[in-house]
């Protein structure tokens, strides 16, 4: 898998994670907004351990009931602390393994680069047609927005120009293909290397929804999994979290 990771973060991690004779593989389930961290985050495990892992993005609430059914995952990296924790009441997961790695930022994005103004006052004045917005039961950052449009008093006059995406991936998508000229996405969509990768943003202050707290935890197929385990080991590492919060996260 491609990233952006440079040979000192590469080296860094390289002082903490030998290499491994005996190359494992994980699969992992990861909240939609996660995709590009994991990506970097994967090739960093393959260079430093030889461990490789099979990333299957989605919806958290949808992940937690493939989990429930029995899908072979080894690690869960959701996008919300419920989730994880019903896991474990579930005794799904490995004891003791569940960690926040992230706390999420909201964004209102528009593929163009002027349609989305500093302070956000374009959910005001309508000036666009449709506006996306994750499932609020599956999708936290999708509750976030549904919060974020009721504090703002906007949600009755807003509702007739909302699309709702199945995942804040789908959501993305929608305002990526211009199939919605703006949406509630999630930062870590938007940024490259700390920056707005393109078309316009409002950063949606944190007094507008809950703390979008994200955790992990290494599931029951995983615990002797030693890919599963350097995985696990690596989120918690200082020059991962670096990383992550290249991408616009809190840790």
């Amino acid at each position: 898998m491609r990233s952006r990771v440079n040979d000192l973060t590469l080296a860094a991690v390289a002082l903490v994670f030998s290499a491994s004779s005996l190359a494992d593989q994980a699969q992992v389930a990861v909240a939609a907004n996660f995709a590009e961290p994991i990506k970097a985050i994967a090739t960093v495990l393959e260079k430093t351990t030889g461990h490789t892992i099979q990333v299957t993005l989605g919806a958290t609430g949808k992940l937690y009931a493939q989990i429930k059914n029995g899908a072979p995952f080894d690690v869960l990296l959701a996008s919300n602390t419920a989730t994880p924790a019903a896991l474990e009441s579930d005794g799904l997961t490995t004891p003791g393994s569940r960690f926040t790695y992230a706390t999420g930022k909201l964004v209102l994005w528009s593929a163009d680069a002027a349609k989305v103004d500093a302070k956000g006052d374009v959910l005001k004045n309508g000036n666009f047609r449709k506006l996306a917005y994750a499932a609020p039961k599956v999708a936290p950052y999708g509750a976030a927005a549904l919060q974020t449009m009721d504090k703002l008093g906007l949600t009755l006059a807003l509702t007739p120009k909302l699309v709702q995406g199945e995942s804040i991936g789908q959501t993305f998508n929608f305002v990526h293909t211009g199939n919605a000229e703006i949406g509630f996405v999630a930062m870590s969509q938007v940024l490259q290397g700390g920056k707005l990768k393109s078309g316009s943003m409002w950063v949606v202050p944190k007094n507008l929804y809950s703390p979008i707290r994200q955790d992990a935890v290494l599931l029951q197929r995983g615990a002797n999994n030693l890919a599963a385990q350097a995985l696990v080991k690596m989120l918690q590492s200082p020059t991962i979290k670096d990383l992550i919060r290249s991408y616009g996260y809190d840790i």
